[in-house]
Parts: C-alpha cells; sequence; structure tokens
C-alpha cells in the first residue's frame, strides 16, 4: 500500500438519525446524518407511514372511492 492516499478511518463515527436516534459505526467521516434508520423504518417497526405530496395520496382515494381510515 502506498503511505498517504488513504483517507483517514474514524471506528466511532457517530451516526445520527432524523427521528433523533444515534448510534456508533466505522466510517471516514467522523460525523453522518441519515433521514432514516432501524429505530423509525416502517419495516422494522411495523408501521406505515404514507407520505403525501401535494395531496396524491386524496386524490387516489377521492377517485376510487376508498373510505379514510380513521
Amino acid at each position: 500500500m502506498k503511505p498517504e492516499i488513504h483517507p483517514n478511518y474514524y471506528p466511532t463515527a457517530v451516526v445520527t438519525c432524523a427521528c433523533g436516534n444515534t448510534f456508533m459505526t466505522g466510517s471516514t467521516r467522523p460525523t453522518l446524518r441519515v433521514e432514516i434508520c432501524s429505530n423509525c423504518h416502517p419495516f422494522y417497526t411495523g408501521q406505515q407511514r404514507i407520505v403525501d405530496t401535494a395531496g396524491q395520496v386524496e386524490r387516489f382515494n377521492r377517485r376510487f372511492g376508498i373510505a379514510r381510515e380513521r
């Protein structure tokens, strides 16, 4: 291996999720920010979240007559 061409490795890099969860991992950056993690991902939590972009979900439900659940 050639010296001084590889990035620094941080074995205790802190990962911060948008939900507020933090954990440590190894990385070439000392801190990482992510939008989703295993603490808030629907697959791991069992909760389904629908992200509505400009009312598209409501428009779909009205078009096909699907009653809104509460």
